[in-house]
């Protein structure tokens, strides 16, 4: 496995992110359990979950699943960096009480004490907002934080979804108030979803945060989704065969394809590659459900893409450029 520093820190992470979202409503805790111990055992030390996953009537039961893992010891918790995250509703569906969502200092003093629990721990190594929020003041955010990192049950914050204007209002508030401030953006940044390069990754880097993308197959779109349509072993779902009703996007999908066939290499693991290689990213969340998902990415730490592969794929999906260049002079 290699490693990198987390943006600006003296935290040292795996280049691929275990993410976690899988277990529990598509992957049992046995099998959960059985892919940490393999993702451990290869070298990954970063995992990442939500207080929300499990959804539903489940909500957190993705953190309980890890926290259970963690009790089985091993140096297993001390081994990982462990990031969650705050911000969805947590109350009982259909009961949708005041306060138990969004980024106030009462919800994130509530929803981190919920995650210590349930994880078995008692501290997280990356805080994460899980989207803006839009009525609560900054400043007050800062104070929440603040006052957990010196009770020790937070290391690092980071945010997620967040568009580059919000990085840096987060971080030149964080300097006026003498917090740290954001040391990362999870984001969705894929080569079929380019437009983070934009401002999201200027303004990450700008402010010495890591960058995290998520959903790097664009949900299964560069997976090799034609090819498994083709030998019936799998349809497009979700995101994917939503942009493949575009016979434009379809197009691309498969000269990608064809090009990565021709070089005798297989599309998700050449995305997570090429990912690997863009400026300011830590590295990509993976989301295995089987064992045989969590090999295949495992490859691609170690996969080198040459310059004529780089630049052929640069063509089929190419970025929008810097901004303001991409819509103005």
């Amino acid at each position: 496995m290699k490693y990198t520093q987390l943006g600006r820190t003296g935290l040292k992470v795996s280049r691929l992110v275990l993410g976690t979202m899988n277990f529990g409503p598509q992957t049992d805790e046995a099998t959960s359990h059985e892919i940490m111990d393999s993702a451990l055992g290869a070298g990954v030390n970063f995992f990442d979950t939500a207080n929300v996953y499990g959804w539903g009537e489940n909500k957190g039961r993705t953190e309980e699943i890890i926290g259970s893992w963690f009790a089985k010891g091993g140096d297993r918790r001390d081994k990982v960096v462990l990031a969650t995250k705050v911000y969805g509703n947590m109350a009982a569906d259909g009961d949708p009480w005041p306060n138990h969502d969004r980024l106030s200092a009462l919800n994130i003093r509530r929803a981190v004490d919920a995650s210590l629990k349930r994880l078995q721990t008692d501290y997280i190594d990356l805080y994460q907002f899980h989207h803006i929020d839009r009525r609560t003041p900054v400043e007050e955010i800062w104070q929440a934080i603040d006052v957990l990192v010196k009770q020790g049950k937070i290391l690092y914050a980071g945010s997620s979804n967040f568009p580059g204007w919000k990085i840096a209002q987060a971080n030149e508030a964080a300097r006026r108030v003498g917090s740290y401030g954001l040391v990362s953006e999870q984001c969705l940044y894929n080569l079929a979803e380019r437009r983070a390069e934009m401002e999201v990754l200027p303004a990450a880097q700008e402010y010495g945060l890591g960058v995290i993308p998520w959903s790097p197959l664009h949900g299964g779109l560069l997976g090799g989704v034609l090819k498994k349509e083709n030998e019936g072993s799998r349809r497009a779902s979700g995101r994917s065969a939503d942009a493949l009703a575009n016979t434009a996007v379809r197009d691309k999908v498969q000269a990608y394809e064809d090009l990565l066939d021709k070089h005798g290499l297989e599309p998700g693991e050449a995305a997570l590659a090429w990912l690997l290689t863009r400026p300011a990213v830590t590295g990509p969340i993976v989301g295995p459900r089987t064992q045989e998902q969590l090999d295949s990415a495992l490859r691609a730490v170690e996969l080198e893409l040459g310059e004529e592969v780089l630049t052929a794929l640069d063509e089929i999906f190419p970025g929008p450029g810097p901004s303001p260049e991409a819509f103005a002079w």
